[in-house]
């Protein structure tokens, strides 16, 4: 398939691009020849190859979940410019509301 420099110069309008005479000449090789390129997937014969949504097995990986003991509560505030109420004390986000 090849373009036209009138379906080269659409484009770069959708895209808002400014492109001079050389430019527009390049892109329009270019896309020509990507195109031809996709056109030729269209070529293979996919009849009996499944729908996929990825080309690798998905599988989660997780661990068992098991208590253990976290820091205490005075060594994760000790450090804390403002507490109050055994909590880390912030700026207020909205004014009020």
């Amino acid at each position: 398939m090849s373009l036209s420099r009138v379906n080269v110069e659409k484009i770069a309008d959708l895209a808002r691009l400014e492109l001079s005479e050389d430019e527009k000449a390049l892109y329009q090789e270019q896309l020509s020849a990507i195109l031809a390129y996709a056109e030729r997937l269209n070529e293979l014969d996919i009849g009996n190859i499944l729908p996929t949504t990825s080309a690798v097995p998905l599988k989660n990986v997780l661990r068992e979940d098991e208590v253990r003991p976290s820091l205490d509560l005075e060594e994760t505030l000790f450090n804390a410019p403002e507490t109050e109420k055994d909590q880390f004390k912030i700026q207020a986000v909205f004014d009020g509301e």
